[in-house]
């Protein structure tokens, strides 16, 4: 054994030394990952490029990977838009309001459940996973929210239908069981309450599934598309996807040209549908990568048995 590998083994005892098979696994991988990774990526680049380039030289170059001009026109007009800012204001109301309220509750739900003296536990439990294989349906649930509870066209009728999701419930609860029974019996022993016991010594323990699934909320808020389009009619209610499907799915670029008396001075709704989607992305985008470790973490989550 040489000197090198001698010394490596030193400073790394607990390295694990691959196989050639081992290795070429790992290598084939990695190569798949990669390969789909540039898949995903090049279309995202594609629309960067041409939100930055004038219209024109895309017609003759819509093959050329980065920009033979730079300009802001398309990003000013959209910008201009003013669907764009009421888009970001709800969307923001949405993943902050919808978030905390989603958290509160699952909290709530999922901590009595956790004990097993309660009463009806597992009738309570039962109800909630059939909710995960039926559904009243899309009248129904219109109805409900529309005509019985009245709010339609109202930024609480996105928030209230799925304030607590069962998967991330169930989620929750295998969390909480898998913490020691120990401190809170201990707490419990000292003349601490039960509400106590969960805000002084539960939630803090819980910080990891906290995290992890709201996470999973703002993004869930932040892309939420569909139910916008059953309970809201008017722009000004309109969350950013919406209003992002309206100007890639019409002519809604015709009203930033509105106005607008020299050709030079228009921009072309492709650019334009480019910019928007640049700046409906973007945020969530550049938050991801420093959040990434909570998604993994939320793979493994709930897998503590009871």
């Amino acid at each position: 054994m040489s000197t090198q590998t001698q010394a490596s083994q030193k400073k790394n005892p607990n390295r694990i030394r691959l196989r050639a098979d081992d290795r070429a696994m790992a290598i084939l991988c990695y190569g798949i990952v990669g390969l789909f990774s540039f898949l995903c990526l090049v279309p995202f680049w594609y629309v960067l490029v041409y939100s930055f380039e004038p219209y024109s030289l895309y017609l003759t170059r819509p093959e050329l990977p980065w920009p033979m001009e730079i300009t802001l026109d398309a990003y000013k007009k959209a910008l201009a838009y003013p669907l764009i800012w009421s888009g970001y204001r709800n969307t923001l109301f949405l993943a902050t309001v919808g978030t905390l309220l989603t958290m509160t509750m699952m909290v709530v739900t999922a901590y009595p459940l956790t004990k097993r003296n309660l009463k009806g536990r597992n009738f309570i439990l039962t109800l909630w996973v059939i909710t995960m294989f039926f559904g009243g349906g899309m009248i129904p649930n219109y109805i409900l929210v529309c005509r019985t509870l009245n709010l339609k066209n109202s930024l609480w009728a996105l928030i209230l239908p799925g304030l607590c999701g069962c998967y991330n419930l169930i989620l929750m609860k295998n969390y909480m069981n898998g913490l020691p029974q120990s401190i809170e019996e201990a707490a419990l022993i000292d003349g601490a309450s039960d509400v106590k016991v969960l805000i002084k010594i539960v939630l803090p323990l819980c910080k990891p599934i906290l995290a992890t699934l709201s996470l999973f909320t703002i993004v869930g808020y932040w892309n939420s598309y569909f139910s916008s389009v059953l309970y809201t009619y008017k722009p000004e209610k309109y969350p950013l996807q919406r209003v992002l499907r309206e100007f890639i799915s019409s002519d809604m670029v015709d009203e930033l040209n509105a106005g607008e008396i020299e050709a030079q001075e228009m921009i072309q709704p492709f650019t334009a549908k480019m910019a928007v989607i640049m700046i409906a992305t973007l945020p969530v985008m550049c938050i991801y990568p420093f959040l990434q470790k909570y998604f993994m973490t939320g793979l493994v989550l709930g897998g503590v048995k009871e």
